[in-house]
């Protein structure tokens, strides 16, 4: 079984605006609307569990059921965290409640609607062989360390760091148990969704990430992406 854990308990304080970004409608649809029916394109996907403010989600429910959403694959709600990785551990506490310790979990964000089906596809493919995976992209710029914030330390090896992206997969027992492993002080010091499996010695693969599967995150972000909807 493979579950989609859709994280949209975010405020996005960066884009400001009086709604999140995520429940900002586009052409028609909610960005987490669009976000949910592209992972629908992943025929491999078997559930859907929601992290979201009580206060959307009969917003977010109307809004696929219009769209044709199939409900039997929507399990449920879970509450928003103090911080994105307790929201995360709501949502797995709640998938245990029916799902088996070595089903996959995917993880991603309402605010990165541009997910394809070739980066999810391969998410579940290789969770099959690795306890995670994550998709990368490398750096392009240089790379300096700064010890003060102002002066360079030194430069850094570039071909060595990557960047992290979502959708993220895990197989669900190994997963929990890792993030169970930091409370109740370190999971709030986590700034990653792979970072606690990395803790825990998981053996985690990085796969090749995608340009356009970017985060909305400030103004910018949403002009691109309003730019690029179709319809």
């Amino acid at each position: 079984m493979v579950i989609a854990l859709i994280l949209s308990g975010g405020i996005g304080k960066r884009l400001g605006g009086d709604i999140p970004k995520q429940y900002i409608t586009v052409k028609g649809r909610m960005v987490i609307t669009r976000c949910i029916f592209k992972m629908l394109e992943c025929e491999a996907i078997d559930a859907f569990q929601i992290v979201a403010d009580e206060k959307w989600h009969d917003k977010i429910l109307k809004e696929l059921e219009k769209d044709g959403f199939d409900t039997a694959m929507f399990r449920g709600f879970s509450e928003p965290g103090k911080t994105r990785q307790l929201s995360i551990l709501n949502g797995l506490y709640d998938i245990a409640k029916y799902a088996s310790e070595k089903d996959t979990v995917i993880i991603h964000d309402a605010a990165r609607p541009n997910v394809s089906k070739a980066l999810l596809d391969a998410c579940v493919e290789e969770c099959k062989l690795y306890d995670g995976v994550i998709p990368v992209l490398p750096m392009k710029d240089t790379v300096y360390l700064s010890n003060d914030g102002t002066s360079i330390s030194r430069v850094i090896d570039r071909s060595r760091i990557f960047a992290g992206q979502a959708p993220e997969a895990f197989k669900l027992g190994k997963y929990l148990k890792a993030n169970e492993a930091l409370l109740p002080e370190d999971i709030l010091h986590i700034n990653g969704t792979t970072e606690p499996a990395v803790l825990a010695g998981l053996n985690v693969c990085m796969i090749h990430g995608d340009e356009t599967n970017y985060k909305i995150t400030t103004k910018e972000d949403m002009g691109r992406y309003v730019s690029s909807v179709k319809k």
